[in-house]
């Protein structure tokens, strides 16, 4: 068996901003990028036509939104301002660090992350207290071109950790993408067949989550 934890709002809180528009289009113009007067509609609107359940990078999605208004930007400028746009502050979850140490010493643990900014789950896990030498695995949708509740998304961490997919336990708050897989391929939504076995934190929190795993997949 093994073990995959959602981050944000699982593992970590972060201080989101009010308005990521504003905070992408500031950083834009610290590194020279002509922002639209009609910026915060142009960063609204959907630019890139991706299939159901796919991961579109935040910097493409910046590009596409400028280039609506006519602005072309470096590349490099554009994802520089988006990592930069967003740099949290981080507090690790109560539990959140046990409960990562407890997986491990059971089997293989990662992280399954919906994230579309390039490098954040990796500064967002340095500034936490979870021992990131426990990790085997960091599976982003940035990274694997895939979102959280789609199947691909859930296959690309087990894959990374080596497990079959109903021997991954997923941890996360969230019943949409983290209580349920979304096979888009077939059209079926199963929330309790066919794919990984689901722990939401409204059910079982992380300081009970070692706990509640004894006699399930630790027995």
């Amino acid at each position: 068996m093994a073990v995959s934890f959602d981050l944000f709002g699982t593992l970590v809180d972060v201080d989101r901003s009010p308005d990521p528009a504003a905070a992408v289009a500031t950083a834009l113009s610290d590194r020279g990028v002509a922002v639209p007067d009609d910026w915060a509609s142009a960063y609204r609107e959907r630019h890139i036509d991706a299939p159901d359940g796919a991961s579109v990078p935040l910097p493409a999605h910046v590009s596409a939104a400028l280039a609506s208004r006519g602005v072309d930007a470096p590349g490099t400028a554009i994802r520089r301002a988006v990592v930069a746009a967003f740099d949290p502050e981080v507090e690790t979850r109560d539990g959140a660090a046990a409960a990562v140490r407890a997986a491990a010493a059971h089997g293989p643990v990662g992280v399954l992350s919906n994230c579309s900014v390039p490098h954040l789950v990796s500064r967002v896990l340095t500034r936490s207290t979870v021992d990131r030498d426990l990790l085997d695995a960091t599976v982003t949708s940035i990274g694997c071109g895939w979102r959280k509740p789609d199947r691909r998304a859930f296959t690309a961490a087990v894959t990374a950790l080596d497990v079959p997919l109903d021997d991954l336990w997923h941890v996360g708050d969230d019943p949409r993408t983290d209580g349920r897989v979304l096979d888009r391929e077939s059209s079926a939504d199963t929330p309790d067949a066919a794919g990984p076995n689901h722990v939401l934190l409204e059910d079982v929190s992380l300081r009970k989550f070692p706990e509640y795993m004894e006699g399930r997949a630790w027995d």
